[in-house]
């Protein structure tokens, strides 16, 4: 995986140079995991990694931190500071090393906190300054075999749970959404599955009309719609699944006719996924459905979103993104029909486009039955 790391690095570089950017300046985020392999959260010190147009990049990290980045990432240049230091008067030793023009023009990492950035402007007065994804979301935005193959499993952990929760048929009635977001999570950590990725959705009944309920008090009765929606990660990649299921007794005919328009809409949108053809006519293929059957109003997202290190990011499948699809993209497909005060209806999988089509990463049933 290090060389896989090192390539991503190199091909940033590249896109820095044809971007007319001379650098890139990452701190703990996804973006800064993907280029070099080191994960961390955001904290109070400063740990920086620092990549020029040309040369080779350098972490400054808290003397604390060292041996961890050392053995997480490829980079040879790691330089500490202590906590007794000016972390600013680091930020500018390094800086003065990268050889940068008189006037550069820096990309920060979009999520970096203002105290590094404010920083980085101090120890380079006469930079302009833009945002990593400038260049990085092209790159990406193209999943190599290594993260597809992370992707597979964490939807194949997804499944597991997914199939396990729906075994439970009307033990799982009397459960208060709470209880059942609990029961999946438990079902996920199983499977093989690194926490979630994102907090789980259990929308019973009406709550199921609100499409980012999250889940809380009520309990799940026979009878009426679950909207369950969620995700785990493996080797720090997401899955992201729906399914909208009955646990126990006879929903109603409405209810029934949604599911059914939905689940249509789905595979109509999977359907017209293959390289060439814009994110746009996905959304378009999937909502044509539902408009004609008399639903159309009550679809109020787009049909999906890009899926990655960050469970949302391009491409997003929308109305106006005429963004021609191309092969090792990752986006759900997640067309839905939400009936205030009644019930909710979405159904979601995860797509990752081949030379010639898509592979459908998710592989449980579509259907309401439990």
């Amino acid at each position: 995986m290090p060389a896989a790391f090192e390539r991503r690095t190199r091909d940033a570089q590249t896109a820095l140079s044809d971007a007319g950017a001379d650098a890139l300046v990452c701190f703990p985020s996804q973006n800064l995991f993907y280029l070099t392999g080191f994960d961390e959260d955001p904290g109070e010190r400063h740990l920086l990694c620092l990549l020029p147009a040309e040369g080779d990049p350098t972490f400054l990290v808290p003397e604390l931190y060292e041996k961890q980045v050392r053995e997480a990432s490829w980079i040879d240049d790691v330089r500490t500071w202590a906590d007794g230091d000016d972390p600013l008067a680091a930020v500018e030793s390094v800086v003065s090393d990268l050889g940068l023009p008189e006037s550069p023009h820096v990309l920060v990492d979009d999520t970096m906190w203002a105290r590094f950035t404010h920083d980085l402007r101090a120890a380079l007065p006469d930079a302009t300054f833009g945002l990593a994804s400038e260049v990085l979301s092209a790159i990406r935005v193209r999943k190599d075999e290594a993260e597809l193959d992370a992707m597979r499993r964490a939807a194949a952990a997804a499944d597991e749970a997914m199939d396990a929760v729906r075994a439970m048929g009307a033990d799982a009635v009397g459960l208060s959404e709470r209880e059942l977001a609990q029961e999946i999570e438990r079902r996920l950590a199983e499977a093989g599955g690194d926490g979630v990725s994102f907090e789980t959705i259990v929308g019973a009944g009406p709550n199921g009309a609100m499409p980012h309920h999250h889940h809380g008090d009520r309990e799940v009765r026979a009878g009426e719609p679950v909207v369950l929606d969620f995700g785990t990660r493996v080797d720090g990649y997401p899955s992201d699944q729906t399914r909208t299921v009955v646990f126990d007794g006879d929903p109603s005919e409405t209810f029934e006719d949604v599911h059914a328009v939905v689940r249509d809409a789905v595979a109509a949108g999977v359907d017209a996924v293959e390289p060439g053809v814009t994110a746009e006519s996905v959304d378009r293929a999937a909502r044509e459905v539902i408009e004609e059957a008399g639903y159309g109003d009550r679809f109020v997202h787009r049909t999906g979103h890009g899926v990655g290190l960050d469970v949302h990011e391009e491409p997003y499948i929308v109305t106006g993104n005429d963004r021609e699809l191309e092969a090792g993209m990752v986006f759900s497909v997640e067309p839905g029909v939400y009936l205030p005060e009644e019930f909710g209806v979405r159904i979601e999988d995860l797509v990752a486009v081949t030379a010639d089509g898509c592979e459908r990463l998710n592989r449980t049933d579509r259907g309401w039955e439990c």
